[in-house]
């Protein structure tokens, strides 16, 4: 049992923390709850000028001061519950089993009725959003998608890059390391579609694979200023001296 000098010491302890949030949730309009909509605790008139990504971090940042709000909330009633009991001669003891509470639980959570074994949140939960509910992965799979690997046809996630290649919410801005040109903004934009090597949209040969031919375009222009700024001749290195010889050689 508590002495009467410890049940005195809590009570300040207890008057003083409700105190402090109360003075606390005053100053800052209760996390800006005061303001009803999210518009009016940001002082913004509409969110048709702003961009997805400010939106969504607005919305995680006013989903934020809910959570502290309520917990606020929550310890001041804890709080008075615990002078209640005070006021009654039951503080220290659980309300669950009517055993004494420990003196270092009451000193870290003074506003607990609960011994550690009762304490009504005993699990930490669990619980998801609703609406992952009806979401799916990042890219659904198609009933033709291979299920222990990459497939060849054209699947889901195609699908998504073919859409964001005709324009989406990112710019060249949001990037960490910009690229200067919005068709570079797409999700893998430089992955090769329809070929392996580069070199497959500016060579030909006949029906026989024989006889290459050239065809100059920006793609061939892209690949030999390439391989010059890496020094190479291919693009899996350097070829070998008995190689090489023969194209660089004078004559």
């Amino acid at each position: 049992m508590l002495t009467k000098k410890q049940i005195e010491t809590f009570r300040k302890k207890l008057l003083k923390e409700k105190h402090e949030i109360t003075e606390r949730l005053k100053s800052n309009d209760q996390f800006g709850m005061v303001d009803g909509a999210i518009h009016e605790a940001r002082t913004e008139l509409s969110s048709y000028d702003n961009h997805p990504a400010d939106e969504g971090t607005e919305l995680f940042e006013r989903s934020k001061d809910f959570a502290l709000n309520e917990l606020e909330e929550n310890r001041v009633k804890n709080i008075d519950k615990a002078l209640e009991a005070i006021d009654k001669g039951t503080y220290g003891l659980c309300e669950h089993c009517g055993k004494s509470i420990s003196i270092e639980r009451l000193d870290a959570l003074p506003e607990t009725t609960y011994c550690k074994e009762h304490s009504p949140e005993q699990q930490i939960s669990r619980d998801r959003p609703v609406e992952e509910e009806v979401l799916s992965p990042p890219y659904e799979r198609f009933v033709y998608d291979d299920e222990e690997g990459e497939n060849t046809s054209f699947d889901a996630e195609d699908a998504w890059q073919e859409v964001g290649s005709f324009g989406s919410s990112d710019s060249p801005q949001d990037f960490f390391d910009p690229s200067g040109d919005y068709n570079d903004a797409t999700m893998e934009h430089d992955e090769k579609v329809g070929y392996v090597e580069d070199y497959e949209n500016f060579i030909g040969t006949d029906i026989y694979g024989k006889n290459i031919t050239i065809y100059p375009n920006r793609q061939h222009e892209k690949y030999e200023e390439a391989l010059d700024e890496a020094g190479y001749m291919t693009t899996f290195g350097d070829l070998h001296p008995f190689e090489l010889d023969p194209y660089v050689d004078n004559d």
